[in-house]
């Protein structure tokens, strides 16, 4: 799943058509209102379409232009473009769609944890190594947060925990 901007040119058939064509000659059609998940304000409830691209009948896979469209402005759209298996549902798709914000979440945290961004690309090689590198050290820190391997015991007492009272009975503040 691909989030395409208005102006992108994309074939269908044997024709070329912006994405922004497509959705004037089909927005009077049908739409269909599907939740894109839960957000931090609770469900995204949009308007959606979707449109075969390309579906050659000797491929299980077929291309796909989705339109999620805002129920508060119906002027206010989005196209994706989908490569899914021919027998994809558009609950399915809308479901693909939604699962952005997560992807997103990640891609940021491997930015600040592992470097993500920190590559001047020199050589496709090079950048792929180093992606692939960030990635799995990002995936190794999930990993590792998730066993909570320094996970402490809590019969032990931290040398921390009296600190406080330390200090106090050092400076007379307090019995001890």
């Amino acid at each position: 799943m691909l989030a395409v901007p208005r102006n992108e040119e994309l074939w269908a058939g044997r024709d070329l058509w912006r994405v922004d064509e497509v959705q004037a000659v089909h927005a009077h059609r049908e739409w269909y209102r599907i939740s894109a998940g839960a957000g931090s304000k609770g469900e995204r409830w949009y308007d959606w379409q979707c449109w075969v691209l390309a579906e050659p009948e000797d491929a299980d896979w077929g291309h796909y232009l989705l339109f999620r469209r805002s129920l508060a402005d119906p002027d206010d759209w989005q196209g994706y473009v989908a490569f899914a298996p021919r027998d994809c549902d558009l609950e399915t798709l809308v479901a693909v769609a939604g699962s952005r914000w997560p992807i997103e979440h990640a891609f940021e945290a491997a930015k600040q944890e592992t470097g993500l961004d920190d590559y001047e690309v020199r050589s496709a090689h090079g950048w792929y190594r180093h992606v692939t590198l960030a990635l799995w050290a990002l995936a190794l820190l999930a990993v590792v947060r998730a066993a909570d391997l320094a996970r402490p015991d809590p019969q032990k007492k931290s040398p921390d925990t009296n600190s406080l009272a330390a200090f106090k009975r050092s400076r007379g503040l307090a019995g001890g």
